[in-house]
């Protein structure tokens, strides 16, 4: 009967019109009870796993671009295609952005496994492993079908149910009893954790697998590790005894096509220690760059389990069937042939049911950057050999983790005044911590990140305690743009890791401080303009630290469509930051060593003030972070960056008790201010730019964007109006409210980022007319601040259920869709801004005061 419920049930959710208001996870919450699921949270992203998703979207492509901005971008293409060809067919590497190759859109993924920075691995939400990182910053998009958990049900002896617990029916492996019926089972992510319901058809038994990873804000050791658990729960409702068997397969492959190369191998071991063991097989990988082991393992059985450790098969019902029982001592250590192996579990339940655990772990042996090492082998060593000890270091740790995951998630989960839809985007869209190309390394003792200037002649120390302590940090601005810390774009990302891992952060800031001193005179051509350039500028801040398929932190600035060193926002960029990180973790020594770098940077952008009004002005073409949107002038979006960097200048000369730099930029704060207001201000919002030009008057989503930096950094309306008056800056937020957001495809898509004042949108370029979910979480943040809490939920939640519940984009949250028919850059940075939200949400009046959780103090 319970079956027969939920199938109806499951129908139901599984084939409802999403356009309408209320949300796949709302309504599936309403069917599942916590009684079908064990310990599975009411909150999170739930999706059946017969679900399709009906609306289905393409990458954007050049002809997708409008015949006015074709003509203008030809001779980019011609540059682009040479330039391509050179890189993939003679070089024989990947670009850093593949035009040509945009990745297709699979609604399949769900929360990726692993800690923080030694790789990835995702598990869709159907269980199928889809998505692999195990050469840094490198993705292969390949589902490996062979594996996958299977289960069997005896009674007496006597098999009643087999099952391989994936909904696919694939045309090899006819031995497998595929074809799981989606319909009795669903999904639930609410990272770093996942769970996966399966009821059993007629059987009145339900499994629970509930996936960990340890990814555990303020926690630098165990939330570097490369390993995930999965906890399998069997509830079985049945008034007799059912022997239950969960087995594990995985190939020694990740389904590269280096795979059949040969040369893989394997081998078993077991692991007893503080009278807890662990058992499994080590798949080794022999990849001609970055080889890598997989360890799979099982643990935490009692007495009365019988385990059958690694065996090579070709049809694991077969082996199910066989029900071999193996004691440990029988399993050899010799190596083995390649082939496929699995760690089996069989225990007789008891009324209420039994519990298996299973480990997955890999490390890689890194050849990348310079000698660094992985951060966890801090704790493991690089030899290699770790697998046996991380794996049972994981069992025996795993309970502590989600502990300390409900510590950290449950004040926010039980707080009533914030919504479902809210609380699955905050904690969902951290998966690109660990799932964007992320990489943390530590340094050697020798190395030296100041670009070789030092504090007394206003630069760094070689290693600043931050990062002798807690390493470097780095991850990609989207697994299509693969460059390390785009600066541009952790700009807004930043959020998430200073409120939740500050160090990195810091060491973050540490590290593009070193690269501003830094020069690199080797002349590179500009794609887009076809003018040459050094590729790094000494007195700026570099666009990236470099390309994973390079050498990152060693050659910056992958990039290469535009010379970043004109570029007006990256400047700001470092200062804002800079001052906001400082108010959140009351750092003086971070603040002092910054203090030196800022100044040469704002000396540096103040050339940009051409006319000397206390305003910088922009060149003319894309020289932001929209870059294919031409700006000329004075700018909303770089104007409004630059007042709020001036105005953190004093704030922070004040701090360091430099009066004469107060007195300098206090003086071109009150001249750019009066330049401000007059040439872009109109009485409703802040134009676009001051060009006078026919799109000049649009109005931008982002506008703000440097004053929601004053209003995160703590400044009070006394402070942020000397440069912006709050009567504006409410006025231009309700202006991108009416016509940017609810004039845009019924409110229910975000802001769109350029509006014309008659309500339709700017179609002047190929980014005015798209949706930045990160830039949207961070125009909904600037919201909040001001009071406007519910036009900013309504802002942010547009996205949501856009990305998350019609497009089918969970766990790969694209840079920018357009209103109809198009994405662009899937799994990419921006969009955990959202953390920003989360900031001003704690800042309310009334609220309380903030604690370490909510910002970036350790």
């Amino acid at each position: 009967k319970m079956c027969a419920k939920l199938d109806c049930n499951y129908r139901a959710a599984s084939t409802m019109d999403l356009n309408d208001s209320t949300s796949l996870a709302e309504l599936m919450s309403r069917y599942v009870s916590t009684e079908t699921g064990f310990g599975v949270p009411k909150d999170g992203w739930r999706i059946c796993l017969a679900h399709e998703f009906k609306e289905k979207r393409k990458p954007f492509q050049a002809k997708d671009v409008s015949l006015s901005n074709m003509i203008e971008h030809v001779s980019l293409g011609v540059r682009y295609l040479r330039w391509w060809y050179r890189k993939t067919q003679i070089e024989k590497k990947a670009p850093f952005i593949d035009m040509f190759r945009a990745l297709p859109l699979r609604q399949i993924y769900g929360a990726p496994l692993g800690g923080i920075g030694g790789g990835s691995i995702t598990r869709g939400w159907r269980g199928d492993f889809c998505r692999w990182q195990l050469n840094p910053g490198m993705y292969h998009y390949k589902t490996v079908i062979a594996n996958q958990f299977t289960v069997c049900l005896r009674r007496c002896g006597q098999t009643v149910y087999q099952q391989v617990l994936s909904t696919e029916r694939p045309p090899t492996l006819q031995g497998w009893n595929w074809g799981y019926c989606g319909e009795y089972a669903f999904y639930h992510a609410l990272y770093p954790r996942a769970w996966t319901v399966y009821h059993l058809p007629g059987q009145n038994v339900t499994l629970t697998c509930r996936q960990v990873s340890p990814v555990i804000p303020h926690d630098y050791k165990d939330s570097s590790l490369p390993v995930a658990v999965f906890v399998w729960d069997i509830e079985n409702k049945n008034d007799y005894a059912l022997d239950v068997s969960i087995m594990f397969t995985m190939v020694n492959g990740s389904g590269h096509k280096d795979d059949k190369s040969g040369g893989h191998w394997n081998e078993p071991f077991h692991l007893e220690k503080d009278r807890e063991s662990v058992s499994g097989v080590l798949l080794h990988h022999q990849m001609p760059v970055n080889p890598y082991t997989l360890c799979i393992a099982a643990g935490g059985v009692n007495a009365n389990a019988r385990h059958l450790h690694h065996s090579p098969v070709s049809s694991p019902t077969e082996e199910l069937r066989k029900d071999k029982r193996r004691s440990d001592d029988s399993v050899g250590r010799e190596r083995t042939r390649p082939g496929l192996y699995f760690v089996f579990c069989v225990r007789q339940s008891s009324a209420r049911g039994c519990r298996f655990t299973f480990i997955l772990c890999w490390f890689i042996l890194l050849t990348f950057c310079l000698n660094v090492r992985w951060r966890y082998t801090h704790y493991y060593g690089t030899k290699g050999d770790a697998a046996p000890s991380l794996s049972h270091y994981a069992l025996t740790h795993y309970s502590k983790w989600e502990e300390s995951i409900d510590e950290w998630q449950r004040p926010i989960l039980q707080d009533g005044s914030l919504p479902a839809w809210y609380k699955s985007a905050l904690f969902n869209e951290l998966y690109f911590v660990v799932d964007g190309g992320t990489v943390w390394v530590e340094l050697p003792e020798d190395a030296d990140i100041s670009g070789g200037l030092r504090p007394e002649d206003g630069g760094l120390p070689a290693q600043p305690e931050v990062v002798k302590d807690y390493g470097r940090f780095a991850y990609l601005e989207g697994q299509e743009y693969r460059m390390y810390n785009t600066y541009d774009v952790h700009f807004y990302a930043s959020f998430a890791l200073i409120m939740l891992w500050p160090k990195l952060a810091l060491s973050v800031q540490y590290d593009i401080a070193g690269s501003v001193v830094q020069h690199d005179p080797t002349e590179r051509l500009n794609l887009m303009n076809g003018r040459y350039s050094p590729v790094k500028t000494r007195g700026v801040v570099p666009h990236d630290i470099g390309d994973p398929d390079d050498e990152p932190w060693v050659r910056a600035n992958a990039y290469m469509i535009h010379d970043t060193a004109d570029w007006k926002d990256l400047n700001l960029k470092f200062v804002l930051q800079v001052y906001r990180d400082y108010y959140l973790t009351q750092d003086e020594q971070y603040l002092k060593d910054m203090w030196p770098i800022c100044q040469t940077v704002m000396e540096t952008e103040l050339k940009f003030d051409k006319d000397g009004d206390g305003l910088i002005e922009n060149s003319g073409y894309a020289d932001q972070t929209y870059d294919g949107w031409k700006v000329t002038g004075p700018s909303a979006y770089c104007g409004g960056l630059w007042l709020a960097s001036v105005c953190m200048m004093c704030k922070m000369a004040r701090v360091l008790n430099c009066e004469s730099v107060y007195q300098r930029y206090r003086d071109i704060l009150e001249r750019g201010r009066a330049a401000f207001d007059k040439l872009l201000w109109n009485g409703k919002y802040y134009n676009y730019d001051s060009s006078g030009q026919s799109m000049s008057n649009s109005v931008m989503s982002d506008q703000c964007a440097g004053h929601w930096f004053l209003r995160a950094s703590g400044l009070g309306d006394d402070d942020y109006q000397v440069a912006f008056p709050k009567e504006k800056i409410c006025s231009a937020l309700k202006s991108v409210f009416d016509l940017n957001v609810m004039s845009f495809s019924d409110g229910q898509m975000g802001a769109v980022n350029g509006m014309r004042p008659e309500g339709v949108p700017d179609r002047s370029s190929v980014q005015s007319d798209e949706v930045w979910v990160g830039v949207v979480y961070g125009l909904a943040a600037t919201m909040i601040h001001e009071g406007m809490i519910e036009e900013g939920m309504r802002t942010a939640e547009g996205c949501y259920r856009a990305v998350w519940e019609r497009m089918g984009m969970a766990f790969q949250t694209p840079e920018a869709y357009c209103e109809k028919g198009i994405y662009r850059s899937l799994a990419y940075m921006r969009p955990l801004s959202i953390w920003a939200m989360q900031l001003a949400l704690n800042n309310r009046p009334n609220h309380g005061k903030t604690t370490d959780t909510d910002v970036g103090q350790d």
